[in-house]
């Protein structure tokens, strides 16, 4: 299979515009014959309101991707989720999810990073030893729980940092590790393309993610990149997929075009 986009958010989460089947459409129109669907998970306890479902549109979210099955039977229209982790909600995301709801795959995501008992904005607060030490600890965390087909903009550090640096050095070293010795592959997203980008300290411009100085130490780990749209309205289904494989190819990264339970 190829140009497959695994990584896709519906209207729900009230940052996108579009329904399973809008996406689907614009993805067969653009030649793809399958798409993964995965918006940001609901939680039973509707924590993070403003960027996702509530838990009660969870059965209309299965609904909306069989209907999409049905309308585009050519098609290969897999059901997932992007998730953070919290242990208090594993059986959640493995029982339920993965278990009786049969998703096809979860997505681990650090949007938000557990630190001193509070979750931190992962797009805002990863500028020093501490919350970098805590974001990489937690998609270790992620990583060994096995219950994530692949790790979502595990660079999204680049948001919050101007330069390169040996704090940002460890914290990569520690999740190429761990995605080595997990063989949990990590996402090389598309959508960092698409935001604004951020000045450098030499007064150029590069994207926020993903960050080359990441994936040229991705090179030395025996670990293997998926290049995702990160699609947020049906006109990106596709979107800077292309990019993320040529900076992969560059790097000469292990890139791979689908997931290993649906292969």
């Amino acid at each position: 299979m190829d140009a497959i986009n695994f990584h896709t958010h519906t209207y729900r989460c009230k940052h996108a515009t579009g329904d399973v089947l809008d996406f689907a459409q614009a993805a067969y129109n653009q030649g793809s014959l399958a798409l993964g669907i995965s918006d940001h998970v609901a939680w039973p306890d509707n924590r993070w309101p403003e960027v996702r479902m509530p838990f009660d549109q969870l059965d209309e979210y299965e609904q909306a991707v069989d209907a999409a099955r049905t309308a585009l039977p050519q098609m290969d229209i897999f059901k997932g989720m992007e998730c953070e982790y919290d242990a208090v909600y594993h059986s959640y995301l493995q029982d339920e999810l993965l278990g009786e709801r049969q998703f096809d795959y979860l997505i681990g995501a650090a949007h938000y990073t557990p630190l001193n008992g509070e979750w931190l904005n992962s797009f805002e607060a990863l500028n020093t030893p501490e919350t970098l030490s805590a974001y990489s600890a937690y998609l270790v965390n992620m990583m060994e729980t096995g219950l994530f087909a692949f790790i979502a903009h595990p660079d999204l550090f680049g948001c919050s940092n101007d330069r390169w640096t040996p704090d940002l050095e460890a914290c990569t070293r520690d999740i190429l590790e761990a995605a080595e010795a997990t063989g949990t592959p990590l996402e090389i997203n598309g959508n960092g393309f698409r935001k604004s980008w951020r000045s450098t300290p030499e007064g150029g411009e590069r994207a926020r993610y993903p960050w080359r100085p990441f994936w040229e130490m991705a090179a030395n780990y025996r670990i293997q990149v998926i290049c995702n749209a990160d699609a947020h309205h049906p006109e990106h289904v596709l979107s800077n997929m292309a990019d993320g494989r040529r900076l992969a190819e560059s790097l000469n990264l292990e890139v791979i075009s689908t997931l290993k339970n649906l292969a």
